[in-house]
């Protein structure tokens, strides 16, 4: 390494420390409010980030913010892989792993539908039915990372994760009581769980809050979830791809991203068994981390006006989207037993 490229590198690490440490107050701020108070963490970032949207425009804050928002965020879907091995896939069973795909694609592909007929394109129905479909908050950072860039991109992200994550603490709360109303017993009510609500940390809540079975069928079928954001992740691109070919002179966007790649290779290396307990946990948290620090700098970046400009229609979506999928698992579980 010369000293020009060591020079270029602390002068850019110089650049960027302000924004990034700005994204780093208001993530630690907003996992002591979540702690504290119990509300998704990602929705106390990104209503930080916003109230700190003066900072966007601050010359000395702007790249860390950029920065932030694309690849540490990147570096935080990356990370995921950690959560999960194929072994934990394995112990399941065919008939989660049926109602998970089946789950996850019938719910994007009935979300784009319904978003062209709402008027939307249909890459915002991917969006929504994803985080929807797979992990929340997570996968509607991930897939966004995915999806070309376009005016209105950041605005659908952040309604995206503001929809999910509170219909995400609805669900904790109501679909316990779904389940018992239903009749599942403590290993359906986890496949039940597990399958349909959005984050992992309310999926969780909601799990062990029933029973320590429930609990943990729960948690590894919302891990079975995730792994299913590569797939959607690789769609998405195949989708954008076929549209920039239409375009003269678009570049088109590698098959598969680089933060994808690292996703399915740390879960390979996770499944090995290689990894010591403590940093497969460590690089889980370092993920949850990087994420809540990259909503806080797309809040940063975003105005709260645009994001009550969305109108009344994609709130509909997403809670239909939401409605679909419970009703989906719950056939689902009847059809396979």
């Amino acid at each position: 390494m010369t000293a020009l490229s060591i020079t270029a590198g602390r002068e850019r690490a110089r650049t960027l420390f302000p924004g990034v440490l700005a994204c780093a107050v208001v993530a630690a701020a907003s996992t002591f409010l979540s702690e504290h108070y119990g509300a998704p963490v990602m929705l106390f970032a990104l209503l930080l980030g916003m109230a700190m949207n003066f900072l966007s425009g601050d010359s000395s804050c702007k790249p860390g913010i950029e920065f932030t928002a694309k690849a540490v965020l990147r570096f935080g879907v990356a990370l995921l892989g950690l959560r999960i091995t194929l072994g934990q896939v394995a112990e399941l069973g065919w008939q989660p792993l049926l109602i998970v795909v089946l789950g996850v694609v019938l719910t994007i592909a009935v979300s784009m539908v319904v978003a062209r007929l709402m008027g939307f394109q249909s890459l915002f129905g991917l969006l929504s039915g994803g985080a929807t479909a797979i992990c929340g908050a997570s996968a509607a950072l991930a897939l966004a990372a995915a999806l070309p860039n376009h005016p209105q991109k950041e605005r659908a992200t952040l309604f995206t994760v503001v929809g999910v994550s509170a219909l995400s603490t609805l669900a904790m709360i109501v679909y316990p009581m779904i389940a018992r109303a239903a009749g599942l017993d403590e290993q359906a009510a986890g496949i039940f769980l597990g399958a349909t609500i959005h984050d992992v940390a309310q999926v969780v809540g909601a799990g062990y809050a029933m029973s320590q079975k429930t609990g943990d069928v729960a948690t590894l079928v919302k891990l079975l979830r995730v792994a299913m954001l590569v797939p959607v992740i690789v769609f998405a691109v195949m989708l954008t791809r076929a549209r920039t070919a239409e375009q003269a002179g678009g570049k088109r966007p590698p098959l598969l991203p680089g933060f994808a790649v690292g996703f399915v290779v740390l879960m390979l290396i996770n499944s090995s068994g290689w990894l010591p307990k403590v940093v497969s946990q460590g690089g889980s948290e370092l993920s949850r981390w990087c994420l809540v620090a990259a909503i806080a700098a797309i809040g940063m970046k975003t105005q709260l006006k645009e994001l009550a400009g969305v109108g009344l229609k994609p709130v509909l979506l997403m809670f239909g989207e939401t409605v679909f999928l419970v009703a989906l698992v719950l056939a689902l579980q009847r059809a396979l037993t």
